[in-house]
């Protein structure tokens, strides 16, 4: 599989948005290991990975800083099986985001593409949401970089790297290497991580911003499934 090129899907607000569930989450873990309601909750759409927003969500609650780390491990690992306990809850206050399950079906139907997900979600968490949309079946979660490996977000690339290079008997790199995602975060990722960046402008950031932080490609939305694999295949030198 010389010629094999890493897809790497961001999850949360480029292909599925999840509302106010994930906040939710973290207010109802904050609640069950410290004993109070948070009065901060963690900033929307910002692509943090999950062990951050933990701790931040800890100091901006005023957590004595000698208790913060034990409850932060705790409220990592109740996040996911809370989020499964609102699997319904997912489907009802959330939604695909437009074009993502055609654009999704159209890397997966592609030989030569290999896609899996690189996300500030903890493994756990990315599986259920996908699973939540049907949208696990286009993807080999078993080689992607989740939360749970790293909290810091750009070495989930050589994370998702390694298992894939294993998987396929291929080296990965920045030259076919891809990561596809909406926020400032996904296009340092790729940057500091080694990936080439396809920015989607279907969250909170603009086009604008996101073609100002250095993604090499900005698509509006996933919409046209062709414009996805045009964006691929120019960032790899690929032919079509």
């Amino acid at each position: 599989m010389t010629s094999a090129v890493l897809v790497l899907w961001d999850v949360d607000r480029t292909l599925v948005y999840v509302g106010e569930t994930d906040r939710a989450v973290y207010g109802e873990a904050f609640r069950r290991v410290v004993g109070r309601d948070a009065t901060k909750l963690p900033a929307r759409g910002t692509g943090r990975t999950m062990p951050l927003a933990v701790r931040e969500l800890l100091a901006a609650n005023d957590v004595d800083h000698q208790d913060a780390e034990l409850f932060a491990e705790q409220i990592i690992d109740l996040l996911p099986r809370l989020l499964a306990e609102r699997a319904e809850e997912l489907r009802t206050d959330g939604r695909l985001m437009p074009g993502a399950p055609a654009a999704l079906e159209a890397v997966h139907s592609d030989p030569d593409l290999v896609p899996t997900v690189v996300t500030g979600n903890l493994r756990q968490s990315a599986e259920i949401k996908l699973r939540a949309f049907g949208l696990d079946q286009y993807v080999d979660l078993a080689i992607g970089g989740f939360a749970s490996d790293d909290s810091h977000r750009p070495a989930l690339v050589q994370i998702a790297q390694r298992r894939a290079a294993d998987r396929c008997g291929t080296s990965f790199n920045r030259s076919n290497t891809v990561i596809i995602g909406d926020s400032l975060e996904d296009v340092r990722t790729g940057a500091e991580g080694g990936a080439g960046v396809i920015a989607v402008a279907s969250g909170t950031t603009s086009a604008e911003l996101l073609a100002t932080a250095g993604a090499d490609t900005v698509l509006d939305s996933l919409l046209d499934p062709q414009a996805v694999l045009g964006a691929v295949a120019e960032l790899t030198g690929r032919r079509q």
